[in-house]
Parts: C-alpha cells; sequence; structure tokens
C-alpha cells in the first residue's frame, strides 16, 4: 500500500527539511515505512515513526564533528542510521559503524546502507553497548558520536511504548553506560561528540571528564537570538588537556521567524 501525498503526521520541527513531493510511504506488517531524500539526488533514507523519527537534533549533530578523510567512525545507539548518512554527506570518505540494540532499527538502517550504496562504508552492528564483548575492540575509532535518550528515567514519565521509551528515556542505556562506551571504543586523543539537553549539562560533564574525556568544544542551541538555549552540542576529547572553547551560538530562527542561514545550510538547502 503506497501513498504519496501525506503533511498531517509530521512534527512542526521536521517540516522544515523533509522535501514533501519525494516523499514515500508504505505499510510493511505493522509498520508504517517512509523515506525521504536530504536533498535532490543526494542520500535517500527510510524510518519509521514508531522507532526514530527524522529530528531537527541528528542534522544539528551531524554538522558539527570536525572531520577528515578516512576517518573511522562510531554511532552509538543508531536507530535507522541517519546520522551516518549525514556525516557521509559532509565526508564521503568516513567509515562508520552504526550500533543500535532494537532489531528493527538495524534492519531499517542496513537498508538505507543498500538503498545509497554504501556497503563498502557502513557497517551495521546490533549490540547492546553496555556489553563489551557485543561490541567492536577498543580504541579502534577516531569519532564516536551519538544522539542519546535525553531524559533521565528515574526522574519522570516513560513513554509505554517500548521503542519510544527507548528513543527518548534512558532505560536501556544511562548516561555513564554511554560515556563508558565512548571513552572505550576511541583511540588516545579521539573525539566523542554528542547533542544534549543544557539542564543535564553538569551532569554530563562530570560523566565524561571521570572517563578521561576533556570537554573542549561547546556550542549552545538557540530558537532565537533572545531565547534560552535548550540543546547543547559538545566534543569531548580522549586524553585531551584542560581548555574549553565556547562557540558562538547556533541560531535557528532570524528575527523575522524563519530559517537562519546556517540552519539552511545545515538542511542541505544549498544543494536544492
Amino acid at each position: 500500500k503506497l501513498c504519496e501525498a501525506f503533511y498531517g503526521w509530521i512534527p512542526i520541527a521536521l517540516r522544515g527539511f523533509l522535501y514533501y513531493n519525494r516523499k514515500k510511504c508504505w505499510q510493511e506488517g505493522a509498520a508504517v515505512v517512509k523515506q525521504d531524500q536530504l536533498w535532490p539526488d543526494g542520500f535517500r533514507f527510510l524510518f519509521d515513526d514508531g522507532l526514530f523519527q527524522p529530528s531537527t537534533d541528528s542534522f544539528l549533530l551531524g554538522s558539527f564533528p570536525l572531520l577528515r578523510k578516512g576517518l573511522r567512525v562510531c554511532d552509538l545507539g543508531a536507530g535507522t542510521g541517519l546520522l551516518g548518512l549525514l556525516l557521509l554527506a559532509r565526508e564521503p570518505s568516513l567509515r562508520v559503524t552504526n550500533v543500535e540494540l532494537q532489531a528493527a532499527a538495524v534492519e531499517l538502517s542496513r537498508r538505507n546502507t543498500e538503498l545509497n550504496g554504501l556497503e563498502e562504508r557502513v557497517v551495521n552492528l546490533q549490540a547492546d553497548l553496555r556489553e563489551p564483548a557485543q561490541m567492536p575492540a577498543a580504541g579502534c575509532f577516531d569519532l564516536v558520536v551519538s544522539n542519546p535518550p535525553y531524559f533521565d528515567a528515574g526522574r519522570g514519565a516513560v513513554a509505554r511504548e517500548k521503542s519510544r521509551s527507548v528513543a527518548r528515556s534512558d532505560v536501556t542505556c544511562t548516561l555513564p553506560q554511554l560515556c563508558d562506551a565512548a571513552g572505550r571504543l576511541l583511540r588516545y586523543d579521539g573525539s566523542f561528540c554528542v547533542v544534549f539537553r543544557t539542564e543535564r549539562m553538569a551532569e554530563l560533564f562530570a560523566c565524561l571528564r571521570e572517563r578521561g574525556l576533556e570537554p573542549k568544544r561547546l556550542r549552545m542551541i538557540q530558537n532565537t537570538a533572545g531565547s534560552a538555549p535548550k540543546l547543547l552540542l559538545l566534543d569531548a576529547r580522549k586524553g585531551g588537556k584542560a581548555g574549553l572553547s565556547v562557540l558562538p551560538p547556533l541560531l535557528l530562527r532570524d528575527e523575522n521567524g524563519g530559517e537562519t542561514p546556517e540552519l539552511a545550510q545545515i538542511y542541505f538547502r544549498d544543494k536544492e
């Protein structure tokens, strides 16, 4: 069952980057699989709202790491693999390993890899990052990235649907466990880049430093110039020396409520 025109389901936060004229969706058992594209002739990606919806957060994080040719990258909690595609869109020579716990999400990530002909660049691994035996060898990555669950399951309500609770709350992986995995996988002087809630910034910094990951670059994300930041982008270095660079805030909206030029570039509008 294929449908081409639908709009009402799309969260307001996503309407800025989805290309409606190319969107497709179809039923696969109980799931509704949807397909979109980063830009015309760019990478295509499949997703299921019941697993991991494409989010502005992923696009913001995808724009943040300092990339070099041939970097070995690991995405912890990769979902359906969108973040890896965003990084490969910036630097095609990367080698990306997607680590994800949920089997259905891993399957979509594998399909996204095949859809874009990236089998030689991307590995999709179903694993529990809390279990070192299931993970790649220690110290084998130059860059680890993660768009983790923001909310502490012990401090508030958890979504009833399992896939949503895993994506939004740390019911299967806490912040310390995530930092443990990142620190273990990174080589010395490697980087861990993460997007997170500002209200948990102190907790994030403490977890990283306890594991030898020193915060080095920080960028706050603000909706407008006059609004308080709710999200942050952070780059922590394994074995790095103390000293934090605070970058200018990333503004999402201009004074007229429209997209800022930087956000438009993050959404690949310059490639349209």
